[in-house]
């Protein structure tokens, strides 16, 4: 096996568990105030990681265009988090993972269109596969019962359409993040490029805690879910050193579907740690997601 493909799985393996570590920190915690303690644990690791390799001099002779798109990236990046987090608090974890994944589509065709990367008959069948399979995961979550009243169940409608808001624009932002990543990580060390975007992110992070006049929420998260938010941080930290070294080295086209196989391990555990259950059609739709990413790495 070709390194960045093992990079790919590695980072699959690591974000699958960033998904179930950050929904145990978020039940009672703001997914705004969790986004921004999340950052700092993965700023720490991320930089942690460039002085080890000794990479940190190589900042120097960074161009302005990568610069640009690190930056970019790290924006990109942080939205994607803040939709991602409010995503989850919202909706159950078997039903967001898969919107936030079908970034895989979006990201193939960005490839094709700003990166030049060649698709033929086999991708276009892979994402076919891929975008089939996340629209039959996506479940609309239960109306508010018949005796709760119009404007009680007008209130659970809102909601239910809100975790899709917000898991669609986390899967958009996703895909700005690997393609804007691409193009500035070309020449850099991955883990100094990911260090970089990490600190862009955590500026973004909490200033919109700043904005939104969260601050104070931070004293009153529960210590097990601060643990949580911070074991997720530290997940994020090594898929992302694992999904930019691929990236570094092989095509997006083929890396990010074999990142988003994270979903397998994301269900798994969903089903082991909050009991969530997929239906049969559910079920046809992960096994679609999964025979599209793998025959993205047989091409």
């Amino acid at each position: 096996m070709v390194m960045w493909l093992f990079f790919a799985f590695g980072s699959a393996l690591f974000s699958g568990l960033t998904s179930i570590l950050a929904k145990c920190g978020i039940r009672k915690t703001d997914p705004t105030v969790a986004t921004a303690i999340r950052t700092v644990v993965v700023l720490f690791f991320s930089w942690l990681m460039v002085f080890v390799s000794g990479s940190q001099d190589t900042i120097f002779q960074l161009s302005a265009r990568t610069w640009l798109f690190l930056i970019l990236s790290g924006l990109a990046t942080g939205a994607s988090w803040l939709c991602y987090f409010h995503a989850l608090q919202l909706g159950d974890v078997n039903k967001v993972v898969p919107i936030d994944k079908s970034s895989t589509v979006l990201t193939m065709l960005l490839a094709m269109l700003v990166l030049g990367e060649p698709i033929h008959g086999g991708s276009l069948a892979a994402m076919v596969f891929i975008g089939a399979g996340t629209l039959l995961m996506i479940q609309k979550k239960p109306a508010a019962p018949a005796g709760q009243g119009e404007e009680a169940r007008q209130g659970s409608g809102a909601k239910s359409r809100a975790w899709l808001f917000y898991a669609v624009f986390s899967a958009v932002f996703a895909s700005l993040t690997a393609i804007l990543g691409k193009i500035g990580i070309e020449g850099v060390e991955s883990d100094l490029g990911t260090a970089i975007r990490t600190a862009v992110v955590l500026v973004m992070a909490w200033l919109m805690v700043g904005i939104t006049g969260k601050e104070k929420l931070l004293r009153q998260v529960p210590e097990n879910e601060f643990f949580m938010i911070c074991l997720s941080g530290l997940a994020t930290g090594a898929a992302w050193l694992c999904y930019y070294r691929a990236l570094q080295e092989g095509p997006a086209s083929v890396v990010v579907p074999v990142d988003k196989l994270s979903i397998l391990v994301t269900i798994a555990f969903s089903w082991l740690v909050f009991h969530e259950t997929l239906s049969k059609k559910g079920a046809l739709g992960l096994g679609m997601i999964t025979a599209g990413t793998l025959l993205m790495v047989l091409l």
